[in-house]
């Protein structure tokens, strides 16, 4: 099991690189999305929300009484989630430790951050009958502005793609333009581990 307590910190962000995204943490608001597919997690499922910055989706699988770990490498932005009854668990997301592999989760939640090598470690995480619910920016997001850099924004039908290798079934996907909270390009999936119980997861 995961400890209540974080690991030993890991060194401090250096400056983004160049068109990085936005930390979600400016956003307090959850997204609906992510809202929506949540629903479906069943009642004090364990919940992973990865790259969760100050924890707006964390927050939300809480209050619907889920056992929810948060997981960044801000450690600022994890302190914030003391005393909500979170797991939270700072690590380097990219170059550390794979600290998950013997854990399963009826849900992960992973939203405004990319990070490719990873993607198929997060899939593997998901226990029968759970989520992958992923939402975050698309190739033409220059546009917008930032993030602009192409390691940083998913590849037409890149998410759908890793849920398909991974054998899960798309229940959802979207890939186009969003005009709020601001103009960007975002693609967005809720895909789920077989078997599961359709009624749970209702579609429109």
């Amino acid at each position: 099991m995961l400890p209540d307590t974080k690991t030993v910190p890991v060194p401090p962000y250096s400056t983004p690189p160049a068109g990085a995204p936005v930390h979600a943490a400016r956003d307090p608001t959850p997204s609906a999305w992510i809202a929506r597919w949540l629903a479906g997690v069943r009642p004090g499922g364990r919940v992973l929300d990865f790259a969760c910055g100050a924890g707006r989706h964390a927050r939300l699988a809480r209050a619907a009484g889920m056992d929810v770990v948060a997981v960044d490498r801000d450690a600022t932005a994890l302190k914030s989630l003391e005393g909500t009854g979170i797991h939270t668990l700072q690590e380097d997301l990219e170059g550390g430790r794979w600290s998950f592999g013997a854990e399963r989760f009826d849900a992960i939640i992973c939203t405004n951050y990319l990070f490719r090598p990873r993607l198929d470690l997060l899939a593997a995480l998901l226990a029968p009958g759970g989520a992958w619910l992923h939402e975050t920016f698309a190739a033409g997001n220059a546009r917008y502005g930032r993030p602009s850099n192409p390691a940083f924004l998913l590849r037409p039908g890149e998410l759908a793609r890793a849920a398909e290798r991974n054998g899960l079934q798309l229940l959802a996907f979207e890939d186009g333009f969003v005009a709020r909270p601001k103009p960007a390009r975002i693609q967005r999936m809720a895909a789920i581990r077989p078997p599961f119980d359709p009624e749970r997861w209702p579609l429109g």
